[in-house]
């Protein structure tokens, strides 16, 4: 059965426990009481694997992007919805390994229980094949996501927005504080300000960048 997770997902493993591991549910360990380790201790680790292969994708795709930014685009690209969609891609929900009580309650489509396999799945590769593996696997999971993700005004800007509405402090105003830099490589100064009061400065190659970095630094004082 495994076996033709391995041709969907183009890796076939040396050790065969490591995938098996990455499938298997706790209901399925618990009701079973199988030597077999549940896949929690993978998805913790690939977790911490798919975050560091997805800040390397978005690093060298980004050259011009601030930190800043890059970090909105990482929480973007593995969120929950992110994560069960790939799952899902690959039918890998078909392949759990799940206890009766567990694939009753309809576990096996569960978006949670499909996330956690998914990062499982990428620390058994990790464990299997090292980190060029499981870097290779995301990048081909991730290739379509990454050319399509973009970093709209919606971001901290709106946080912010919704926060200081809350307070009853609306009024935001972006102003451009500098620029400077020959025309091919401008560095813009932008700051935020609501009722007369500078809350954050940011800079970036763009003004919308350096409007996201002020409104991000504008966050984390309010």
């Amino acid at each position: 059965m495994t076996r033709k997770l391995e041709d969907t997902i183009n890796y076939h493993f040396r050790d065969e426990s490591l995938l098996l591991t990455a499938i298997s549910h706790s209901s399925f360990v618990n009701e079973q009481g199988s030597s077999t380790e549940s896949n929690e201790r993978l998805e913790f680790l690939g977790d911490a694997v798919l975050s560091v292969c997805v800040a390397d994708m978005l690093y060298h795709n980004f050259p011009e992007t601030e930190e800043g930014q890059l970090t909105l685009m990482r929480s973007r690209l593995v969120c929950t919805r992110s994560l069960s969609e790939h799952a899902k891609a690959i039918d890998l929900g078909d392949y759990l390994l799940l206890g009766k009580g567990a694939e009753t309650s309809g576990e096996r489509q569960n978006v949670t229980v499909l996330e956690n396999a998914f990062e499982a799945l990428i620390g058994a590769i990790y464990l299997d094949g090292g980190f060029s593996a499981a870097a290779t696997f995301v990048s081909e999971m991730y290739e379509h996501d990454l050319g399509s993700i973009s970093l709209l005004d919606e971001d901290f800007k709106s946080k912010l927005q919704t926060i200081l509405q809350r307070t009853g402090e609306a009024n935001i105003h972006y102003s451009l504080v500098s620029e400077s830099g020959p025309d091919h490589d401008k560095v813009f100064s932008v700051s935020v300000s609501s009722d007369g009061k500078v809350l954050g400065t940011g800079t970036g190659r763009s003004k919308k960048s350096a409007e996201q970095e002020a409104a991000r630094q504008a966050l984390n004082k309010v």
